[in-house]
């Protein structure tokens, strides 16, 4: 078995590569769909979210600024502008019936984003921040 001191050299050169924390990444979003399909599609078992919390475990647990594991996984930031494009094609060929689910669309736009607002707000007013820092906070959460 290896000693310690073996694994924490062999941590510290694949931290040094882009693809650790690409891969870590997509293994971390693929752990987080398989739970989600294991939990009959619960909406609380979100894949993302799942994700992100092993993540920001894993970068906390192993000491990992976020600016070293962006420099890795800057390639699933940059996909994330043609992925949104690319849902324009579908949400156009179902355009009739977002057009009839206008009122339910805007009314859902719009209490998201008081809750938005609203939480970013009270959290910073929670935390302590000074009326300027939370006045400038609540647009900026939309």
């Amino acid at each position: 078995m290896p000693q310690l001191a073996e694994l924490h050299d062999i941590w510290v050169y694949l931290a040094a590569s882009p693809l650790l924390h690409l891969t870590l990444t997509l293994v971390a979003f693929q752990a987080g769909t398989w739970i989600y399909r294991r939990t009959g599609n619960n909406p609380l078992a979100n894949p993302v979210l799942i994700a992100v919390v092993a993540l920001v475990a894993l970068l906390v647990a192993t000491d990992t600024d976020y600016a070293s594991y962006f420099a890795g996984a800057q390639f699933v930031h940059f996909l994330l502008g043609p992925a949104t494009v690319a849902l324009a094609i579908p949400l156009y060929r179902q355009f009739a019936h977002v057009r009839r689910s206008g009122i339910a669309i805007l009314a859902s736009i719009v209490a998201g984003s008081l809750t938005a607002a609203l939480s970013a707000a009270a959290i910073a007013w929670a935390l302590g921040a000074g009326f300027a820092s939370v006045v400038s906070i609540a647009p900026k959460s939309v």
